[in-house]
């Protein structure tokens, strides 16, 4: 029986448009895209040519670094572009989707020994989903991680359903698990499940933990920080739960698979509801369809990145937000800041709806209301932080680049996602979660 751990920092953002509980096959993508900005700390070598046929499955591109990990295509075609930005790096290698199902057989995992997986996987892209701690980033497979952790849930604002992703796949999900098993350290796997949803409950070979509580109790960073924190010195290895599905059904039929079960939400967005795609998908080709003047948001609204119609499903994304813009003038009294507020949003109790019961749903835009201040110790960050470390101290040390300032104050335990509500919530207008990307980036390059 798993221990139910009560997390009371944070807090849940009840938007409009939750996406419906059904999942439907969404149309085959005609182009997607593998861009190694996903995937924080690859210096990717290119491992194809502009024209080159590619089965799903044939490497793309591999780590600079590790040279053995490979990023491999979601789909068979054409190699259709190589797009480069400044200093020609790499920002995404493009395939035209031929329609078939023609994939490069691997071979199904018939047993062997650690580094025989290791390498199985590095060779076939299902390693490069595993991502370490401290860093956040692709997870080197010449280290044996302390413990690997995964979150069983997300509880962002229109997540994916955690019931809707399983369905049909335990059989996958289980056969990851014992694979993580083989390649975790003493500390063995770990799941975090929402308390009360029975959903993972018949996982074997795992300890699981129950988390309640606002989010961000689905952040595997603060299922970490709650259970076993991370030391200096220590690696611990996380991976997405529809990553390690994707992982078993590699074992089992030797096979690579980017399979995504994506929400669609958002006020701004018709017919909110799960799809089945893949990874890099092209959104316009999945029948996306929202609002006139909406951002569309590739994963979530805290930490997912503006991708438009046109752009493409993040590697790691498992959902499509459409909200509204919010560049349209509010006039003061009724929608601005001496307005009654009855539908505003607000952490600080400055307007009435802290009143209102806890299913009250909000339609809220982009807009920041107000530009960049002065960043000072207000307490806000600390309410929706569940983490034993001082924010505030944290960030204005990674912005002084203070690094023995940085890891006496807990940088190796929090990744970007972690400061997500601080940014959120900040009346300062700081951007925080690339404040710390950039502080793990240099402290990385300083320890070597």
């Amino acid at each position: 029986m798993s221990k139910t751990l009560r997390i009371k920092k944070g807090v849940d953002i009840r938007l409009t448009g939750e996406p419906a509980l059904t999942c439907g096959e969404a149309p085959r993508p005609k182009v997607v895209a593998v861009q190694p900005t996903d995937f924080p700390g690859v210096t990717p070598k290119l491992a194809v040519k502009e024209g080159a046929q590619v089965q799903a499955g044939e490497a793309l591109f591999y780590d600079k670094t590790c040279t053995s990990v490979m990023f491999a295509s979601p789909v068979s075609g054409t190699v259709k572009e190589v797009i480069r930005g400044a200093k020609r790096r790499i920002l995404a290698v493009v395939v035209d989707a031929d329609g078939s199902d023609n994939a490069k057989d691997f071979g199904a995992w018939n047993g062997g020994d650690r580094d025989a997986l290791v390498a199985h996987l590095a060779a076939g892209g299902a390693f490069a989903t595993m991502r370490q701690r401290p860093f956040d980033v692709l997870a080197n497979p010449a280290d044996t991680p302390r413990a690997i952790y995964v979150s069983g849930f997300d509880s962002a604002p229109l997540a994916a359903d955690t019931g809707v992703v399983v369905e049909g796949r335990m059989d996958d999900l289980q056969r990851g698990i014992d694979a993580l098993g083989m390649l975790a350290g003493p500390g063995g796997v770990h799941v975090g499940t929402r308390a009360g949803d029975n959903t993972l409950a018949g996982l074997n070979g795992c300890t699981t933990t129950a988390f309640n509580g606002p989010h961000p109790a689905g952040n595997v960073g603060v299922q970490i920080h709650h259970t076993a924190p991370i030391n200096k010195g220590e690696v611990i290895w996380t991976m997405g739960l529809q990553d390690v599905i994707n992982l078993g059904s590699f074992l089992r039929t030797g096979r690579y698979s980017a399979e995504r079960v994506v929400a669609l939400g958002g006020s701004e967005m018709n017919d909110p509801r799960h799809i089945r795609t893949v990874a890099g998908a092209k959104l316009s080709d999945l029948g996306v369809q929202a609002n006139a003047g909406a951002r569309v948001i590739s994963g979530s609204v805290l930490t997912g990145t503006s991708a438009g119609a046109e752009g493409y499903l993040g590697a790691f994304a498992t959902q499509v937000v459409a909200l509204p813009e919010g560049h349209d003038p509010k006039f003061l009294l009724t929608e601005g800041w001496l307005s009654p507020g009855l539908n505003k949003f607000s952490m600080s109790r400055a307007y009435p709806t802290w009143l209102m019961p806890k299913s009250k749903q909000y339609t809220l835009d982009t807009n920041q209301n107000g530009e960049d201040r002065a960043f000072v110790v207000s307490g806000q960050y600390e309410a929706v932080f569940p983490f034993d470390i001082f924010p505030v101290h944290l960030v204005k040390s990674i912005m002084v680049n203070d690094i023995d300032a940085m890891e006496k104050l807990g940088i190796y335990e929090v990744a970007p996602e972690d400061f997500a509500l601080c940014e959120f919530v900040c009346t300062s207008k700081i951007p925080v979660q690339s404040i710390v990307r950039d502080g793990l980036d240099a402290l990385k390059v300083e320890l070597g």
